[in-house]
C-alpha cells in the first residue's frame, strides 16, 4: 500500500461511504478525514483500511466500518466542550475520532492488550485529551462522572443502568441494543431523569460483556 493508495481510499470513504450515505456534519467528516485509519488496522488488513466494512482486530474484537463510526459520532451531537465516556476502546480509531471532536474522552476496555495498543497509537498521534482504563465497561467509570455523552461500541440487551446514572441531565447515550442476531442503534437522551429514545438504524456489534451486559460465553 502506497501513500497515494491510502489517500485515494480515504477520499473514497469520505465521498462515497459517508457523504454519499447522508453524513452531513462537517466536523465529523473533517475528523474522519484527519484520523489515519490505517494506523488502527492489523498489517494484514492494511489494504482494506478504508473499506466499507468492519475488520477483525486482536482479542476477537472488530474495528467498525467507517459509516457506522461516522453515524454514531454524528448522533453524539458534539460541539467540542463535552466530556465523553467511550465503552469499548477496541482499536482506538473511534476514540481518536471522538478526541478530535470533544474536550475530553474517557475510554474503557476490558482487554488490557487492546487498551495498551490503543493508548500507544493515540499517544504517538499526539492526542492528550484521552484517558484509557481497563475494566468492565457495562459499569462505566464513575470516578470521572458525570458525562455529557456516552458511546457504547458493543451491543447490550438494554442500556446498562450504571451508564444512564453516569450521564449528565440533557446528555446522550449512543448504544446498540438487541440480541446476537439483530440490533438497533439507540440514541437515548436523559430528560428530567428519564430516558427519551430515538431509534437510528439496524446494526451488528460484538457483545458488551460485563456485570450489566452479557456474560462471557
Amino acid at each position: 500500500m502506497t501513500h497515494a493508495d491510502l489517500h485515494s481510499g480515504k477520499n473514497n470513504m469520505l465521498r462515497r461511504q459517508l457523504s454519499g450515505r447522508g453524513i452531513t456534519a462537517e466536523r465529523v467528516l473533517a475528523a474522519m478525514g484527519k484520523v489515519p485509519r490505517e494506523r488502527f488496522v492489523p498489517p494484514e488488513s492494511l489494504i482494506e483500511a478504508y473499506a466499507d466494512r468492519a475488520l477483525s482486530i486482536d482479542c476477537g474484537q472488530t474495528i467498525s466500518q467507517p459509516y457506522m463510526v461516522a453515524l454514531m459520532t454524528e448522533a453524539m451531537e458534539l460541539s467540542g466542550t463535552e466530556k465523553v465516556l467511550e465503552i469499548g476502546s477496541g482499536s482506538g480509531y473511534q476514540t481518536a475520532v471522538l478526541a478530535e471532536l470533544a474536550a475530553e474522552v474517557v475510554s474503557i476496555e476490558r482487554h488490557a492488550l487492546l487498551s495498551q495498543q490503543a493508548a500507544k497509537i493515540l499517544q504517538e498521534l499526539g492526542y492528550k485529551n484521552v484517558h484509557f482504563f481497563v475494566g468492565d465497561g457495562s459499569l462505566g467509570w464513575p470516578e470521572h462522572a458525570p458525562y455529557d455523552r456516552i458511546m457504547v461500541t458493543a451491543m447490550a440487551a438494554q442500556c446498562p443502568p450504571a451508564l444512564f446514572d453516569q450521564l449528565r441531565e440533557g446528555g446522550l447515550i449512543i448504544i446498540p441494543i438487541g440480541g446476537h442476531e439483530h440490533q438497533v442503534l439507540h440514541a437515548i437522551r436523559k430528560v428530567s431523569g428519564t430516558a427519551k429514545t430515538t431509534l437510528l438504524t439496524g446494526c451488528r456489534f460484538v457483545p458488551l460483556i460485563g456485570a450489566q451486559g452479557w456474560s462471557e460465553e
